[in-house]
């Protein structure tokens, strides 16, 4: 355990996770974890600091846990998880007394919200609307497609239906005929939809202090909801000053101050960039770890930093590296989902593990031997870890992953 300034922020982390619990405790800043009342008995044993809160409950208690953390004498809330967003909005308010903060964080959890701020900015998005029911959903694909001037008999443009504040590829539906609406439960709605936009999709970490990003990289999606690496692939890092204009773009449209944020783009064959959605927390599948593997600086204290109030200049300066040029190879992993509907057994491939790239896994035993349906996009059941010095190699190692069976 670093030892801790007391000169420096204390920092509250909402939710539970033991890769940034770690970092929080290698580093110079004091902490508290905020997370649900199953985490205290490991966090008492290993003398983590825990203060226990349901972030599902909202009611006359709500603001309770603000007042907690400003008794305590915490700076500020940071969000590690989707979930936590609107929290940490909402405590910072209090704590900064700057009520936009928790107006802010609302933004980044309505995906319409969002999308018309970003319009708002005179950023590029595609068509969106919000739908409340099934009938809107099939309204809005017929309308797309009469846009598009298909005829009868023509095979439809797919859209896309998002719950309003799931991350990434939770809630996430590809519809394309109104027998896929019949599909969605009643609990997914209220949701956006957006017209498809036909492109290469990636996304982008930045950490922000004092308005201006101090690092920011480029993830490649090699295919979105399985598999991604980092930094970006040269023709992706090509695109590095277009991103990072839209970048400073979005910071300026959302009021972004301090803290950390993940967009997603899309550029179009003729170039054009379009803006996804983007979160107020560290992005899925892993990335900081990935970033770590090949830059060095762990991207947990780095979100630490740039929250924190009391960070300096030449502290920003001295911990990011130089994006790229400072990068040790390239690093990526591959999200495994059972191919057959009945396994029994965990089974590597050894094509997959005897392939120089190949670091490690994460994947366990099955618990059970029928494999639910996937449901829209669908939840990983681990991750395989891949590293190497050619982009191109690992970009054709990730999507050959999808041929193969890791549970037969």
């Amino acid at each position: 355990m670093a030892e801790k300034d007391p000169n420096k922020g204390y920092v509250a982390l909402l939710g539970w996770t033991l890769n940034a619990i770690d970092a929080a405790e290698q580093f110079d800043r004091r902490y508290v974890v905020v997370a649900p009342e199953w985490a205290r008995e490991f966090a008492e044993a290993n003398d983590i600091p825990f203060v226990g809160w349901d972030f599902e409950r909202l009611n006359d208690r709500s603001m309770e846990i603000a007042t907690t953390l400003k008794d305590m004498g915490v700076d500020v809330a940071i969000p590690l998880f989707e979930e936590t967003v609107e929290w940490a909005g909402a405590i910072n308010s209090v704590l900064f007394g700057n009520p936009r903060l928790h107006g802010q964080a609302v933004l980044f959890r309505d995906k319409a919200l969002m999308k018309r701020r970003a319009q708002l900015g005179g950023i590029r998005v595609g068509i969106f609307e919000e739908a409340h029911d099934h009938s809107d959903v099939i309204r809005f694909l017929m309308r797309v497609n009469q846009t598009l001037l298909k005829l009868d008999g023509d095979p439809n443009d797919p859209i896309h239906v998002k719950a309003f504040d799931k991350a990434g590829c939770l809630g996430h539906r590809v519809i394309r005929t109104p027998d896929d609406v019949d599909l969605i439960p009643d609990s997914e709605f209220p949701a956006l939809m957006e017209s498809h936009l036909d492109g290469w999709e990636f996304a982008v970490e930045a950490w922000v202090w004092n308005g201006k990003v101090q690092f920011l990289n480029i993830s490649e999606y090699v295919h979105l909801g399985y598999s991604v690496f980092v930094p970006a692939s040269p023709e992706l890092e090509s695109w590095r000053p277009r991103v990072e204009e839209e970048i400073e773009k979005l910071i300026k449209t959302f009021d972004i101050e301090f803290g950390f944020i993940h967009p997603e783009y899309f550029v179009t064959s003729d170039g054009t960039m379009y803006f996804g959605e983007v979160a107020f927390r560290p992005p899925g599948f892993k990335v900081f770890e990935l970033l770590e593997r090949v830059y060095g600086f762990n991207s947990y204290q780095g979100l630490i930093l740039c929250f924190d109030p009391t960070t300096t200049a030449e502290e920003v300066e001295a911990f990011f590296p130089k994006e790229v040029v400072d990068a040790d190879g390239y690093a990526g992993c591959f999200g495994v989902y059972p191919r057959q509907r009945v396994v029994t057994e965990l089974s590597m491939p050894e094509e997959t593990v005897n392939h120089p790239y190949f670091e490690s896994h994460e994947l366990t035993s099955p618990m059970e031997s029928k494999v639910t349906k996937r449901n829209a996009f669908g939840t990983h059941w681990g991750l395989v870890y891949f590293r190497g010095d050619d982009a191109l190699t690992l970009r054709d190692l990730l999507a050959h992953q999808e041929e193969l069976d890791f549970y037969v």
